[in-house]
């Protein structure tokens, strides 16, 4: 795995951005991850981040020093997650997972979600790597794996006349599931329907290499409003290799969705 970039650009030519408001809500835009984008128009081919000689840039926000994952983009709002590196909040320093809420519009900041650290960061939680999960939006609410295992419903406003996340619910694998994170849990989930599916990251543990809990889940389905489990599947089990850091995605066979 490796840093995709250290800041942030929302790159958009200006008739594309007056044309209609820009939607990308999860990982690959559907369900299906299908990377392409056929439909788009305008891209520019060429830009600039320099300073003074910008080019087809509509704004820049800067990030952490780390961002694994994309960003999601839905109702006016670009989500994204990071470290803590360059931290916004001087109350808040150290090292933490972050998402970051801002404006597709201008690129302001509006709110972020913070989460600190597993117990032993060298096993679980990789130091310095924040949040690795691209988030899913639907409506008002997104959701996303924190660097905690833990996958978490935001409401996509924040905590109204602050800086903060508005937390919906919560479902710590770690401590509910018994999942081991190999390093670090970073799926971007997949919402279809009523549930979001997710990979949990479970794992082995690298000083033994053996997986702790074959009986922990390597995949989730849950309840999209509750986070109740709806069901759990724990292939491969002892026969994992490292780690799951895969993300799951959505097929149509025949007339069946998989």
């Amino acid at each position: 795995m490796r840093p995709l970039a250290l800041s942030m650009g929302l790159i958009l030519c200006a008739g594309f951005a007056c044309a209609q408001e820009p939607s990308y809500p999860m990982l690959g835009g559907t369900p299906f991850r299908n990377m392409a984008v056929p439909t788009a128009k305008g891209i520019p081919a060429t830009w600039s981040i320099k300073k003074n000689a910008r080019a087809n840039i509509l704004w820049s926000a800067e990030l952490g020093t780390t961002t694994y994952g994309g960003v999601a983009v839905s109702g006016g709002k670009i989500f994204v997650g990071t470290n803590n590196e360059r931290p916004r909040d001087p109350a808040i320093m150290g090292d933490k997972g972050m998402v970051y809420c801002f404006s597709a519009k201008d690129g302001s900041f509006l709110w972020q979600s913070v989460h600190d650290k597993l117990p032993e960061p060298d096993k679980n939680d990789w130091p310095k790597q924040g949040v690795a999960s691209t988030p899913v939006v639907e409506g008002d609410r997104l959701w996303y794996v924190s660097n905690r295992a833990e996958v978490v419903c935001l409401d996509a406003a924040g905590t109204p006349g602050t800086t903060k996340a508005r937390e919906i619910w919560k479902l710590d694998m770690v401590k509910e599931l018994g999942v081991f994170p190999c390093y670090l849990a970073m799926c971007s989930p997949l919402v279809h329907g009523p549930h979001v599916f997710v990979v949990t990251g479970h794992g082995v543990d690298h000083e033994t290499h053996k997986v702790p809990d074959p009986k922990a889940p390597s995949f989730v389905c849950l309840d999209k409003v509750t986070g109740k489990v709806v069901w759990k599947d724990a292939s491969p089990a002892e026969n994992i290799l490292e780690g799951q850091w895969s993300n799951p995605a959505l097929a149509k066979v025949g007339d069946a969705f998989q």
